[in-house]
């Protein structure tokens, strides 16, 4: 398990400079340290913070978005009419509730369909776990650059502590 300022310094020394999003509880620590720092832009809807990442990325940073998994539905109109359609990449941190089908009922369905909605809207994904955290943001990093487009990485429970 990595805690939210480990998280942070792998993101930073990836390049991420920008961070919005809704918050989720499986990114309680990462979000605690963002607003401790003053790093971090809280929005009310994920559609919305997907356009704060655009207007961040034209103004030089290199965004990230935390949002649940949940939020992924909220926001595919943003991503597919804004940030894949005019090239805006960020970074798309999504927690996921319903992993392996373990959790509240509402969360089950998107748990379930969410590595599916991102390959149907062709943005690389990976599934972050604990040990190899650094390598999945690096290659998000990497993958963003070469790709000028979101990538995601989902952050199943237990990963971030």
């Amino acid at each position: 398990m990595v805690t939210g300022v480990e998280f942070l310094h792998l993101l930073r020394g990836a390049g991420f400079d920008f961070f919005t999003g809704v918050p989720c509880s499986l990114a309680k620590s990462l979000i605690a340290t963002l607003e401790e720092r003053g790093g971090y832009i809280a929005e009310t809807r994920e559609d919305a913070a997907v356009g704060l990442a655009a207007g961040a990325y034209m103004a030089g940073k290199q965004p990230v978005v935390i949002m649940q998994n949940s939020g992924l539905g909220v926001c595919v109109n943003a991503l597919a009419s804004l940030s894949l359609m005019y090239h805006f990449p960020c970074l798309l941190l999504i927690t996921w509730r319903g992993y392996q089908g373990k959790d509240a009922p509402e969360h089950l369905i998107m748990g379930d369909i969410s590595p599916t909605l991102l390959s149907t809207m062709k943005i690389p994904y990976q599934v972050l776990s604990a040990e190899p955290v650094g390598d999945s943001i690096r290659w998000a990093a990497e993958t963003l650059r070469q790709t000028n487009q979101p990538v995601a990485l989902l952050l199943p429970p237990g990963v971030m502590r």
